[in-house]
């Protein structure tokens, strides 16, 4: 099993002809997704590695008879707001997205929609969703070499506000011979669609994870979130935690970001100190260093077995 992606899970790319998405279609593909469609406005009629292109969503579903699984949305900021409405209007259930900078009020009317329609908004500001050895959405792990070196099938999840740190943690995860069941690289703006909470029931129903690895950062609310879920869900799925930004907790630093537009600490239960104490005290270890990770989930593992 796995979490959001499958084997049969198909998707498209909207904005698929900018440069970038150009890229993140041919890694995905590298990597064995199944891309059946890319939208561009105005582009219908032309092919990017192999995948049609078509100026709607509405088209895409047209032509295959039915909505793919999943939509990663790589448009410029102005315009993402659209393009994730009409996926979710078109019956996307997954929405990747990797845009960032996109205005605040944008990201809440999405993820309002979405919760409306039973769809699912990553991101945005993230890298996506991947699953070692069976499909990635989106530019999660880079090239497909890459990735597949990276992320090994194992037993443990990873969520990271941070997308190049979801790479670094399941590199590390991999090197100890531990492998990950899914990772998904969750966006590191103040508003996103899906927290550590709100993925934390997939993880715990899915049979191949074991235990869960956050990387987290000073501001918000989304590990006292996770903290309360755990206690109402009765969840025994061991968490470890890296806090990164401890810097943070100095005087001259409140109320300052770093790093990710959602990093702002507006008081002191924002600060990395009061997370630590928070997660410790519900009895989430949180490591210093992220090499330490997977001997804090090994110890994890062999008390729960």
């Amino acid at each position: 099993m796995s979490v959001l992606l499958h084997e049969d899970f198909t998707f498209i790319v909207q904005g698929i002809t900018g440069r970038e998405a150009v890229n993140l279609t041919r890694e995905c593909l590298d990597f064995g997704s199944a891309i059946v469609g890319g939208v561009t406005p105005g582009r219908k009629g032309r092919e990017v590695h192999g995948v049609p292109v078509f100026d709607t969503v509405e088209q895409v579903v047209e032509h295959h008879g039915s909505a793919p699984d999943g939509a990663v949305v790589t448009v410029p900021p102005a315009f993402t707001k659209d393009a994730v409405l009409e996926a979710i209007e078109n019956g996307i259930g997954l929405i990747v997205v990797v845009t960032e900078r996109i205005p605040r009020a944008d990201v809440a009317q999405m993820v309002e929609l979405a919760n409306e329609r039973g769809a699912r908004i990553i991101g945005p500001n993230c890298l996506g969703v991947i699953v070692p050895g069976v499909a990635k959405m989106g530019g999660i792990g880079g090239p497909a070499r890459d990735a597949a070196k990276a992320y090994a099938p194992g037993p443990v999840g990873v969520m990271s506000r941070s997308g190049g740190m979801t790479t670094e943690i399941s590199s590390t995860l991999t090197a100890a011979g531990l492998g990950v069941s899914t990772a998904v690289s969750i966006g590191g703006d103040a508003i996103i669609g899906s927290t550590y909470a709100e993925l934390m029931p997939l993880f715990d129903a899915d049979e191949q994870t074991e235990a869960i690895v956050i990387y987290t950062e000073p501001g918000g609310r989304m590990e006292a979130e996770l903290v309360d879920w755990r206690e109402r869900a009765g969840s025994e799925l061991p968490i470890v935690a890296f806090m990164a930004g401890r810097f943070m907790d100095d005087e001259e630093m409140q109320g300052m970001s770093f790093g990710h537009a959602g990093t702002i600490v507006e008081g002191k239960e924002d600060s990395a100190t009061e997370k630590i104490a928070r997660l410790e005290a519900a009895g989430i270890p949180v490591v210093e260093r992220i090499d330490e990770i997977p001997a804090a989930v090994k110890q994890k593992l062999g008390a729960a077995a």
